[in-house]
């Protein structure tokens, strides 16, 4: 005969502090929706929008974009003003999102033959977007 099987204490998921959640929460949405105003802006600038939020290893590309022959793989960075958005962007981050970038047209034979660019859209409030080419 068999020794009664003993349940295993269960261990309960982390849970985060309400605020830290609801602070989370809202780091998201203004996040997403800075990446929708980045991409109308594009749009206005006369880029196709091919894709969001792109995962790739060691990276996420926000935006990618096609104009004419170039494919810019754009990060989208809102902060309190247009220099603390642009400060935001390491040089860590620039590296992986350029790797990014040449790993999608390595992966993707219909964007072969374009050329490759790293852009940056910053937003600050009160003013327009700001589109910085070829970091």
């Amino acid at each position: 005969m068999k020794p009664p099987r003993v349940a295993r204490p269960r261990t309960l998921p982390a849970v985060k502090a309400g605020w830290r959640q609801a602070a989370g929460g809202q780091a998201f949405r203004a996040g997403h929706g800075a990446e929708w105003i980045a991409a109308a802006w594009l749009i206005v600038k006369g880029y196709r929008i091919l894709g969001f939020r792109l995962k790739a290893p060691g990276a996420e590309i926000d935006i990618l974009a096609q104009k004419g022959s170039t494919l810019a793989v754009v990060e989208v960075k809102r902060r309190r003003t247009t220099d603390e958005a642009q400060m935001a962007l390491s040089a860590g981050q620039r590296e992986r999102l350029r790797l990014a970038g040449e790993r999608l047209l390595r992966q993707r034979p219909g964007l072969t033959g374009l050329r490759l660019r790293l852009d940056m859209v910053t937003l600050a409030s009160g003013r327009f977007p700001r589109h910085r080419r070829g970091l």
